[in-house]
C-alpha cells in the first residue's frame, strides 16, 4: 500500500472514531486512544491489535498520532540518493529514526522513536482533525 493510500484510509478511520466520541473532552479523547483502550474498543483500528503487538515498545503507548506529523513522505520520491529514491524522512531528524534501504529505494524506519506517542506531545499539537495535525 502506498503512503498516500494509507494516509487517506487512516484519516478516515481516525475521523470516524473522533466523530463517534464528539461528546468527550479533548483529554478524554486522548485517553481513549491509549493502546489498551483502543485495542479493546476499536479492534479494527490497527492490524497489530489482532496479534497483540505494539508498533513501538513503550509502556504508555498512545495511538492518537498513529502516523507522525514529523513523517514526511512522497510516493514519487523526495529526492535521489545514490541512484535510488528517498520516499520518506523525519522533519525533526530524530536520532531514534533510521533510513532503511529496500529494493525500490530508501524509507524511514521510525519504530524506535516514541515522540508522537506520548500524551505530552499529543497535547502540544492536538486537533480533533488528524489531517490538520499531519499537515503541520
Amino acid at each position: 500500500m502506498s503512503y498516500k493510500k494509507w494516509f487517506e484510509k487512516h484519516s478516515l478511520k481516525h475521523r470516524q472514531i473522533v466523530e463517534k466520541l464528539s461528546h468527550l473532552s479533548d483529554e478524554e479523547l486522548i485517553e481513549y486512544f491509549d493502546y489498551e483502550s483502543l485495542k479493546t474498543n476499536e479492534p479494527d483500528f490497527c492490524p497489530l491489535f489482532a496479534k497483540n503487538k505494539r508498533c513501538h515498545d513503550i509502556k504508555e503507548l498512545n495511538c492518537y498520532l498513529c502516523g507522525c506529523p514529523n513523517f514526511i513522505f512522497d510516493d514519487d520520491g523526495l529526492e535521489e540518493i545514490e541512484g535510488k529514491k528517498l520516499f520518506s524522512r523525519c522533519a525533526i531528524k530524530s536520532s531514534s529514526g533510521k533510513t532503511i534501504e529496500t529494493k525500490n529505494g530508501y524509507h524511514l524506519d521510525c519504530s524506535n522513536c516514541t515522540v508522537p506517542h506520548k500524551k505530552s506531545y499529543i497535547k502540544k499539537v492536538f486537533s480533533r482533525s488528524w489531517k490538520e495535525m499531519m499537515s503541520k
